[in-house]
């Protein structure tokens, strides 16, 4: 893995290992306590210690190994199955479940479910732990996924995703009263260069930067909240929850994005990926599917109708 070179600005302070973890999305500060007791962190080319200050105009390199190799195994894990055929299937994933193996979540994601469920046939573009994988979605958020059998699908499929002509829509719950009922936020996104766990709006040309379009409509209003209707022209990581915070109209919940006092009841973003629809690669017919919102969402809406009546 190329090492992470970090410059510290003269606003960063306090201790090291908690500053380098902040700065560094996939490393957590156990981790970088522990790359510091191997002595692959540097400032200006001298080894640090675990309990060091930040220094601000320091240029720092954390060497990070390559991760040991993740092979998904099958797990008999529930699915629910919107759809299936001989090439994919659409799967409805559940809050909290995620998509595929990584560093901290080895097992018991949709992929491990997936494997065991399709005996193994799935597509192989997405290598040993993304089997099958053609879009990804959020840990904490629900709904659906289109699922790849083999690989022509796989990559007819991401055809449609690269020329934007799957049509995907979520549903969510954001802070405060949007001021028109319907528009779109287009921006370019990639890493926060001051914190790589999360996402940001960068300007276009930035390192990583890439073009990210999303539309919005207004379903209902409640005052401090506003339940509203997303569609995605592109896909990029945590698009929905970066663009409405750009706005000023953080998802409720979204522990990352929103405010400090963040909604714990809700475990994470209220955002459920509510319609997929996309041009079937083996027979040429328009699949069109739509997820009921799950029991957290409405019960959410319902709370919120209750405290602001019409």
């Amino acid at each position: 893995m190329k090492p992470i070179e970090l410059v510290a600005d003269a606003q960063s302070t306090g201790r090291l290992d908690a500053w380098l973890a902040a700065q560094c999305g996939e490393l957590s500060r156990t981790a970088v306590q522990n790359l510091i007791e191997q002595g692959a962190v540097t400032a200006d080319g001298a080894p640090v210690n675990k309990k060091d200050k930040v220094r601000p105009g320091a240029l720092y390199r954390v060497e990070v190994p390559d991760p040991a190799p993740i092979e998904a195994q099958p797990q008999d894990i529930p699915l629910e199955i919107v759809y299936e055929d001989d090439d994919l299937l659409v799967v409805n994933k559940p809050k909290g479940m995620v998509v595929h193996p990584a560093p901290g979540n080895p097992d018991k994601t949709m992929v491990n479910a997936l494997l065991y469920h399709c005996a193994g046939r799935l597509s192989g573009v997405g290598g040993a732990i993304r089997p099958g994988i053609v879009h990804r979605i959020d840990k904490d958020t629900s709904g659906l996924l289109v699922v790849a059998k083999n690989d022509a699908t796989h990559q007819a499929l991401t055809e449609q995703m690269s020329v934007h002509s799957i049509h995907r829509v979520y549903h969510a719950v954001v802070y405060g009263n949007l001021r028109e009922d319907e528009g779109f936020v287009e921006g370019f996104l990639g890493r926060d260069p001051k914190n790589r766990k999360k996402m940001a709006v960068l300007p276009q040309g930035a390192s990583g930067a890439k073009y990210a379009y999303t539309s919005w409509r207004v379903l209902e209003r409640f005052g401090k909240f506003t339940y509203i209707a997303c569609k995605l022209k592109t896909g990029r990581t945590h698009q929905i929850r970066v663009h409405m915070a750009s706005l000023g109209h953080p998802l409720a919940g979204d522990e990352v994005y929103g405010p400090r006092n963040v909604i714990k009841n809700l475990g994470g973003q209220c955002l459920h990926a509510k319609e997929l629809g996309f041009v079937h690669p083996a027979t040429g017919a328009w699949m069109q599917f739509d997820s009921p919102l799950p029991p957290y969402f409405t019960d959410y809406l319902n709370r919120l109708r209750k405290e602001n009546p019409v």
